[in-house]
């Protein structure tokens, strides 16, 4: 099994959320959060503001923490073709400053603001459904239930 730690950032402004559209190989467009991996021996925190600034552009501050997701991806839906556990760790996060744009020779193609009523018309990551429950609900566990993936809601 693969693991991985990552950190998602939950931007929702004036009944809009901040999301990136992301390119796989298979040349397959995903729309999700700002996140991603934290890198070895850097703080998740630290993590989430680095990914929001690469793959949008824009300088962030971390407003509060959000909660924790994990899932087991099945090795038959996993890209790598094997099982990957990904935990996740999302933060509420301001935007300060920048232009969006492109995060320049990565996977991610366009940041957007996207009104909140239009997301479930999105092929969407499931983490974007996992970070809005968390900003909408703010549960004191930190924990939502798992988002059930088919449709549009990808892993």
């Amino acid at each position: 099994m693969s693991f991985r730690l990552a950190a998602y950032a939950v931007c929702v402004d004036a009944e809009r959320v901040l999301l990136v559209r992301c390119v796989a190989p298979s040349g397959e467009t995903t729309w999700s959060l700002p996140g991603g991996r934290v890198e070895h021996a850097e703080d998740p925190f630290d993590a989430v503001l680095r990914e929001v600034a690469e793959e949008t552009g824009c300088g962030a501050v971390v407003d509060r923490l959000l909660g924790v997701d994990s899932r087991v991806i099945p090795a038959a839906e996993a890209r790598s073709g094997r099982e990957h556990q990904n935990v996740g760790i999302f933060y509420q996060v301001r935007i300060t400053g920048g232009v969006l744009r492109p995060e320049p020779n990565g996977a991610t193609a366009e940041p957007a603001w996207i009104p909140l009523p239009d997301v479930v018309q999105l092929r969407r990551s499931s983490l974007v459904d996992v970070g809005l429950a968390l900003a909408q609900t703010r549960p004191a566990t930190g924990h939502v239930a798992p988002v059930p993936v088919g449709g549009l809601i990808a892993h």
